[in-house]
C-alpha cells in the first residue's frame, strides 16, 4: 500500500467516527443502554468477518491470541463505550469529544503506574496543558448543570486508557480481537443492567436501525480504515491526522442540528487539541533523531514512545489508543 493510500484511508475513517456524535443525536427515544447493546451487536460480525479474512481464515486462533489481556482490555472498553454514550446524551457534542481526546494521556499515566513505562519530557508537559483544559471543560459543565455528562466522558477516556495498557501489557499487536470482546462484553453489561432496571432492548426500529448502523458501519467499518492505513503512515502522523475526527464532529451537529457549545468549551478544548498535537510534533521530532542513531549491533535505536489514537473520539469511536510499538518494548 502506498503511502498515500494509508492516508486518504486514516482520514476517511476519522471522519466516519466524526459523525458518531451526530448520530446519537438522531436517536429518538432508545437510552444508554439499549443504544450500547445494538450498536456492540452492528459491530461484532463486521469485525469477526475483517479479523477472518486478514487471518486468512484463522479467525479462533487470532482469538484465542489476545488471551486474558486481551479479555482486560475489552472490559475497559465496556466504560468506555458506555460512558461515550451517555455523555453525548447529556452533554454538547464540543464538550464529549474534546473529553475524550484525553484518553493518550490517561493511558501515558496509567502506563507509567502499571507499566513502568517511562514518559518523556515533552508528553509531561503535554499532560499538563490537557489537564488544564480538561479543568476548564468540567468546570464548564458544572455551571451549565452537565456534569454528569462531562464525567461521563473521562470516565470512557479512562476506560479507552484501561484498553491500551491492557494490550500494551500483553504485547499484543492487534486490536481487533478485544474490540470484539469488548463488544461482545458491552452488549451483556446492557442486557445485564436493563434487566436490573426492568427494561428490555426493544426500542423503535428507527432508533435500532441507526444503533446498528453505528456499530456495523461508523465505528468497525471506521476501525478497518485506520488500521488498514496505519501500516503505512507513521504514528506521529496518524495523531494529528485523526483530529480531524474531533474538530468535525460539533461541526456536523452545528451545520445540521444548530447545537452550539460556550467559549470555555473551545477554550478548554484547543487547549487538549494543541497538547496532543504538540505531543505528536515532539514525538516525530525524537522518532528521527533514533532512526541516526545506530546500535553497536547494528540496529536502529528504539522508536519514539509517540500516542497515538485509534480506539476513542466521537461516542465511542476509536480514538486514545497508543500505538502498541510506540511506546517502547518492554522485552529490550
Amino acid at each position: 500500500m502506498r503511502y498515500g493510500t494509508g492516508v486518504t484511508l486514516v482520514i476517511t475513517a476519522a471522519v466516519m467516527w466524526s459523525a458518531m456524535g451526530l448520530s446519537i443525536r438522531m436517536i429518538e427515544a432508545a437510552g444508554t443502554w439499549q443504544v450500547l447493546f445494538w450498536r456492540s451487536l452492528g459491530m461484532i460480525p463486521v469485525l469477526l468477518a475483517f479479523i477472518a479474512w486478514r487471518s486468512g481464515g484463522q479467525l479462533l486462533a487470532r482469538m484465542r491470541a489476545a488471551g486474558l489481556d486481551g479479555a482486560a482490555g475489552g472490559l475497559g472498553l465496556v466504560m468506555a463505550f458506555g460512558g461515550a454514550i451517555f455523555a453525548i446524551q447529556t452533554t454538547t457534542i464540543a464538550n464529549a469529544v474534546f473529553l475524550f481526546a484525553a484518553a493518550p494521556f490517561f493511558a501515558a499515566i496509567l502506563g507509567w503506574l502499571i507499566l513502568r513505562e517511562p514518559v518523556r519530557p515533552a508528553t509531561r508537559v503535554a499532560l499538563a496543558v490537557a489537564v488544564l483544559g480538561m479543568a476548564v471543560m468540567v468546570r464548564e459543565g458544572l455551571a451549565i448543570g452537565a456534569l454528569a455528562g462531562n464525567v461521563a466522558a473521562l470516565l470512557s477516556a479512562l476506560g479507552f486508557a484501561i484498553f491500551t495498557v491492557s494490550l500494551r501489557r500483553g504485547l499484543l499487536r492487534d486490536m481487533m480481537p478485544s474490540v470484539v470482546m469488548g463488544a461482545g462484553f458491552a452488549a451483556l453489561v446492557a442486557l445485564a443492567i436493563m434487566a436490573a432496571q426492568g427494561q428490555t432492548p426493544a426500542a423503535s426500529a428507527r432508533d435500532i436501525a441507526i444503533s446498528l448502523a453505528m456499530g456495523a458501519g461508523l465505528l468497525a467499518c471506521g476501525l478497518m480504515l485506520y488500521t488498514m492505513g496505519s501500516r503505512v503512515v507513521p504514528a506521529a502522523e496518524l495523531t494529528l491526522l485523526s483530529l480531524i475526527e474531533v474538530i468535525l464532529a460539533p461541526v456536523w451537529v452545528f451545520l445540521l442540528l444548530g447545537e452550539t457549545a460556550s467559549a470555555g468549551t473551545f477554550l478548554g478544548g484547543g487547549l487538549v487539541l494543541v497538547a496532543i498535537a504538540g505531543n505528536a510534533l515532539s514525538g516525530a521530532v525524537e522518532a528521527r533523531r533514533y532512526r541516526r542513531v545506530i546500535r553497536p549491533e547494528g540496529r536502529e535505536g528504539a522508536p519514539s514512545p509517540t500516542v497515538i489514537p485509534a480506539l476513542a473520539g466521537a461516542p465511542g469511536s476509536p480514538r486514545g489508543m497508543p500505538d502498541p510499538t510506540s511506546l517502547g518494548d518492554r522485552r529490550q
